[in-house]
């Protein structure tokens, strides 16, 4: 979805590779007991103006649904927080993604 790039093998948390600017932390999902769910996780990244068009285009193309905050109440939509732009969704495994253009906290709005 993101264009980025697969990660090799490092620490076990730490930044993963990218083809472009998109920058990523990467954490090891939390380790579960046999029979146990795996638990949602949340990977926020930010990306450019650029990238974000190009993300959320895909998005929209492929009818998948988003909002424009993390509980969900404002599908459809996205958010101008800090004076940038994000938007929430879920990969196939029904972990939380977001990407933003500001980081948090960064301005206005």
């Amino acid at each position: 979805m993101c264009g980025c790039g697969r990660r090799q093998p490092q620490s076990p948390i730490g930044p993963a590779p990218s083809r472009n600017s998109i920058s990523q932390v990467v954490s090891p999902p939390t380790l579960k007991a046999e029979g146990e769910d795996i638990r949602p996780q949340h990977y926020a990244f930010l990306v450019s103006e650029d990238e974000f068009d190009a993300i959320y285009g895909r998005i929209r193309e492929r009818g998948m649904q988003h909002w424009a905050d993390p509980r969900g109440s404002r599908p459809g939509e996205i958010n101008h927080n800090d004076g940038g732009r994000g938007v929430y969704f879920q990969d196939p495994g029904g972990h939380y993604l977001e990407i933003l253009t500001r980081p948090y906290g960064s301005g206005a709005g």
